[in-house]
């Protein structure tokens, strides 16, 4: 039986932990046929240590979203590897500790600088790094998001970051539907990864999922949300971009 992401080539960040999505996005996309290669930062050697845990082993690159020259070698790298790219999955977000925890509204700019660059610029930057590699019937890009609709406890500025990453990925649609090129993100709901632990106080934020979740919420499996990715990687959505599907055991559903 063939798997949905056949023939497909796929381009995944931020695989850092065996419990992260993407790691499981990795695995899935792998189990559905696809070929996969990896990018890494700010330890690559992380990385290739985790990747051995996939079931085929993959190429490692090193790739410093915030570095224009990373950003500039990245193409010739993956042509070399696959030839190509039929997909990229964005799993990049990140803030300095003193914009996170409680202290929105003590944060300097510099450190809002950062959280927007990392997490919600690099967005555009991946996606034209790897243009060029798409092929002419198009491609799918998709990013992972925690919904920026709502003010959350300790959150601070990764929110308007996240909120920021939801509007490029509205506007790559738009600019790159005419070449076919989806955009797209999900939502997902807290899952115990290094970017969750990186937050402080998150036990508090992940806590509202215990009494407001439609569906029962399960921290520490990533799985739902990669296959949410794998599926929008896939040509099960050909003419879906611009959308955020929520991945969060319906919650952002729930009112009060």
């Amino acid at each position: 039986m063939s798997g949905i992401l056949d023939g497909k080539r796929i381009l995944i960040t931020g695989v850092l932990m065996e419990s992260s999505i993407a790691f499981h996005t990795a695995r899935l996309a792998q189990e559905q046929g696809a070929e996969v290669i990896l990018t890494a930062w700010p330890r690559p050697s992380l990385t290739e240590r985790i990747a051995k845990k996939l079931p085929k082993p993959v190429k490692v690159i090193e790739l410093d979203v915030t570095n224009d020259e990373h950003l500039a070698r990245l193409e010739g790298l993956v042509r070399d590897e696959l030839g190509g790219l039929d997909g990229v999955v964005h799993s990049i977000g990140f803030a300095p500790q003193d914009a996170l925890g409680g202290n929105f509204l003590n944060t300097p700019f510099e450190s809002v600088a950062t959280a927007m660059h990392v997490s919600a610029f690099s967005l555009k930057s991946l996606t034209m790094a790897c243009k060029p590699l798409f092929p002419a019937e198009g491609a799918a890009v998709v990013g992972l998001t925690f919904d920026a609709q709502f003010a959350w406890p300790q959150y601070d500025w990764m929110g308007p970051a996240k909120a920021a990453l939801e509007a490029t990925s509205r506007y790559l649609a738009r600019d790159l539907g005419k070449e076919n090129i989806r955009c797209n993100l999900v939502s997902a709901g807290p899952i115990g990864s290094m970017a969750a632990k990186s937050i402080p106080g998150f036990s508090e934020l992940a806590d509202v999922w215990n009494s407001r979740s439609m569906l029962e919420w399960d921290m520490s499996d990533p799985e739902p949300t990669g296959k949410g990715v794998v599926a929008l990687l896939s040509d099960w959505f050909p003419k879906t971009t611009g959308e955020i599907v929520h991945v969060d055991g319906g919650l952002h559903a729930m009112g009060a």
